[in-house]
C-alpha cells in the first residue's frame, strides 16, 4: 500500500518546468516508488543484468536507452555516469518538460565524469526517510503553513505517548519498515546499518573501506548526534577501538564517503541580521538522514531510550530535523540551526525563501525544559533587528511528550510533534 509522500507533489511541480528531475537521498527512502508513479517507462540500472546490458548499449548507441514514452525513469542513474551528459542533451534537443526522472542514492559523480552540470535543464529534488505525517501518526492538526500565514492555532490533542515516540524513532522513517509493527519493523534499521558499512560504502566511489572502521565512526557519529564536534573528536573516539594508525584525513574521507551516500545530513548555521554584535557560531550540526540510523549503529533500542532520558533527548531531536527538512522542502524553505559566542543557541529555524521564517526549540518534554526552550526563543527574537528582517512569524517549542497543542500567554507556540504537519 502506498502512502502519499510529500515529495509527489514537489516532483509533479518540478517536472511541468524542467526536461529532467533528479530525486536524490538515501537508499531505501522511496525514491524509486515514487518517482514510478509519475514515470510511464522505466530503466532499471539497479537489476544487474539491464546494468551490464546497458553499459554495453552505451557504446554502441546510448540513444536507445532514452527511448520509451515520457516521463521515463532512469533508476539509479550514476551507475553510468556517461548517461547524465546524453539525458541533458536529449533535453535540450526535445525541448520540451517532463522528459526524464533520475533517482540515484549518491550524489553526483566527479564533474571529470560528465561534461555538464545539467543547470538550467535538470531540476533537483530531496527525498528523506518519511515524516510522521507522511506515515500517519502525526494527525496533522498543527499546520506550519497556517503558522507562516498568521492563523491562529486552536489547542489540540496529541494521541503519541512517550513510548509511542521512542518507538517511532527506533523505526525510523523507512517505507519498508512503516508497513511492518514490533521487532520486524525494527529490524529494517539495523539491516540498513549493515548495508552501508558492508557493501554501499565500498562502491559509492570505488574506494575500498574497512567495514568496521564504517561502524566505529557512526558509533561515534551517533553518541555525538546534535552536537557541533570536529573530526578530531571522531577520530579520538575512533581511536580508543582502532588498533591501526588514523589520522583526520582518513575520518574525513570516510564522512565524504557517507554524506556521498546521504546517510549523514549536517544542520548548516543561520545568519540573521541583529542589534547586537554578538558572532555567530557557523560549525555544522551533526545529524543522520533518519534518528533510527542513531539507534541501529548504538544498538539500542525503545527501551533503552526511555531508560536513559538524556539520549532519547537527541535521538528525538534527530527525529525532529528529519520531520521539519521534510516539511521545509514543502513549504519552499530551508532548516538551519542558531548559536552565537554568547552561549545563545536554537536548535532549528525553518527560513523560507520569501523571507519569512519560524524559530523552533525543541524539548522532549516537562515543564522546566519547555520554559528554558520558550526563555531561549524569546531571547533570540529579541536580539533581531526588525528594521533589516521580518520578525519572526512564530515561536515553537516542539516536544514528543504533551497532551495537547496550545499557544502560552507569552505567545510561544507548544507543539507536540505528533500534531505537526507542513
Amino acid at each position: 500500500m502506498y502512502k502519499k509522500r510529500i515529495a509527489d507533489d514537489l516532483l509533479v511541480r518540478k517536472l511541468a518546468g524542467k526536461g529532467a528531475v533528479l530525486i536524490e537521498g538515501p537508499k531505501w527512502c522511496g525514491k524509486t516508488t515514487t518517482a514510478a508513479r509519475q514515470a510511464k517507462s522505466m530503466l532499471d540500472l539497479g537489476d544487474s543484468e539491464v546494468l551490464r546490458e546497458s553499459r554495453s548499449m552505451m557504446e554502441i548507441d546510448s540513444k536507445r536507452l532514452l527511448e520509451g514514452k515520457t516521463p521515463r525513469l532512469i533508476d539509479e542513474w550514476q551507475t553510468i555516469p556517461s548517461l547524465w551528459d546524453s539525458i541533458r542533451s536529449m533535453v535540450d534537443k526535445r525541448g520540451l518538460p517532463s522528459q526524464f526522472v533520475l533517482t540515484g542514492s549518491s550524489v553526483l559523480p566527479e564533474a571529470s565524469e560528465t561534461v555538464h552540470s545539467g543547470t538550467g535543464r535538470i531540476g533537483r529534488l530531496r527525498m528523506r526517510p518519511m515524516s510522521l505525517f507522511e506515515s500517519g501518526e502525526s494527525n496533522g492538526s498543527v499546520s506550519l503553513k497556517d503558522l507562516f500565514d498568521g492563523k491562529e492555532m486552536e489547542a489540540e490533542e496529541n494521541k503519541l505517548s512517550i513510548d509511542d515516540i521512542a518507538y517511532l524513532a527506533c523505526r525510523g522513517g523507512w517505507p519498508a519498515a512503516v508497513l511492518l509493527k514490533g521487532e520486524v519493523a525494527l529490524d529494517q534499521a539495523l539491516d540498513y546499518v549493515d548495508s552501508v558499512a558492508d557493501y554501499d560504502i565500498q562502491r559509492v566511489d570505488g574506494v575500498k573501506r574497512d567495514p568496521q572502521r564504517v561502524r566505529r565512526l557512526m558509533r561515534s557519529y551517533a553518541r555525538n548526534i546534535a552536537a557541533q564536534v570536529s573530526y578530531g573528536t571522531f577520530k579520538a573516539d575512533m581511536m580508543s577501538n582502532d588498533s591501526d594508525t588514523l589520522d583526520e584525513d582518513t575520518v574525513a574521507d570516510y564522512i565524504k564517503a557517507l554524506q556521498k551516500l546521504f546517510v549523514i545530513e549536517d544542520l548548516e548555521a543561520w545568519n540573521p541580521n541583529l542589534r547586537s554584535r554578538a558572532a555567530v557560531r557557523t560549525s555544522d550540526t551533526r545529524y543522520y538522514a533518519d534518528p533510527s540510523i542513531a539507534t541501529a549503529s548504538l544498538g539500542i533500542g525503545p527501551q533503552d531510550l526511555v531508560n536513559d532520558l538524556e539520549t532519547f533527548g537527541l535521538i528525538f531531536e534527530s527525529m525532529a530535523v528529519r520531520d521539519l527538512r521534510v516539511y521545509a522542502e514543502a513549504l519552499d524553505g530551508k532548516l538551519y540551526h542558531y548559536r552565537d559566542n554568547t552561549g545563545l543557541e536554537c536548535d532549528m529555524v525553518l527560513h523560507r525563501r520569501n523571507g519569512t521564517y519560524g524559530l523552533i526549540e525543541v524539548k522532549l518534554g516537562g515543564e522546566t525544559k519547555i520554559e528554558e526552550g520558550a526563555t531561549s526563543l524569546k531571547q533570540l527574537a529579541a536580539k533581531i533587528d526588525t528594521t533589516r528582517m521580518p520578525n519572526p512569524s512564530f515561536l515553537m517549542v516542539l516536544t514528543g511528550k504533551g497532551k495537547y497543542a496550545c499557544k502560552r500567554p507569552d505567545g510561544v507556540l507548544v507543539v507536540p510533534i505528533g500534531c505537526l504537519k507542513p
